[in-house]
């Protein structure tokens, strides 16, 4: 069954499956390398689960049968990363629980859900009161008119509802597509249009690269290009440790130019 509330689980998991990266990580962050079963082909914090744990696939093309076969007492699904047929159908054998994070307090409530699913609490309150604090700490006070882009051929940036979108405006960056909603293509006139200063290139899901820079950059004269770190912008557990610290350098550094 999908849960709809963390308590309908009666007992501590000891076989767990996650299929989304950053709460990989996150269950990581809490300690449970015995209780972590399964995970996918895109978790790779951390490097080492990679060669102990059973790769069941990618986000989007999960192994039903080989998790079936795993017999998890919990599944950690995300509504966005995962395919809701394919969530639906694992539902069918074992209990899923499918989180919906599109900002910061949304992820401080996946954090608390997880805590309390794996028994986990007390490392789950510690870690959203860090986070918190370290959020607090921000006060990039001047807005920098920026555009974000996810993917190339077509261009591809965030709108605002995503949880992209959310980090960009806590850590400085307005977002200059966010009268958007999701992940809308572009072209590159409406990025001459758009009156960004920055253009930042995620390092996810299209690993933009150096060479993209001046490719884009000849084309945009008065922009300021630059690479992003995506799993800073869009990694929702334990990664929103290190967040703010880069978000504030990164800021400095568009800033200053």
């Amino acid at each position: 069954m999908i849960l709809s509330r963390p308590d309908q689980l009666t007992s501590i998991p000891r076989k767990i499956v996650s299929l989304v990266p950053s709460q990989t990580a996150l269950l990581h962050h809490f300690g449970l390398a015995n209780e972590v079963v399964g995970i996918t082909k895109f978790c790779i914090h951390p490097e080492s689960w990679r060669a102990g744990k059973t790769i069941i696939g990618g986000t989007k093309n999960i192994h039903i049968d080989k998790i079936i076969a795993m017999q998890p007492d919990l599944v950690i699904a995300n509504r966005e990363e995962n395919v809701k047929e394919q969530v639906e159908k694992l539902a069918e054998h074992m209990p899923v629980w499918v989180t919906d994070v599109n900002d910061l307090p949304g992820a401080l409530e996946m954090i608390n859900d997880l805590g309390i699913l794996t028994g986990k609490t007390d490392e789950a309150n510690l870690l959203i009161e860090t986070i918190s604090d370290r959020f607090h700490q921000l006060n990039n006070t001047t807005p920098i008119p920026t555009a974000y882009l996810i993917w190339r051929n077509p261009y591809m940036t965030v709108g605002n509802d995503t949880f992209i979108h959310d980090m960009l405006s806590r850590s400085g960056f307005s977002n200059v597509f966010g009268h958007l909603s999701r992940y809308p293509e572009l072209d590159m006139e409406a990025l001459k249009k758009s009156g960004c200063k920055v253009l930042l290139l995620s390092s996810e899901p299209y690993p933009f690269s150096e060479k993209h820079i001046d490719e884009i950059a000849e084309q945009l004269p008065g922009v300021k290009v630059m690479l992003a770190d995506g799993e800073m912008f869009s990694w929702y557990g334990s990664h929103l440790l290190e967040a703010p610290d880069y978000f504030k350098k990164l800021y400095i550094e568009c800033l200053n130019t």
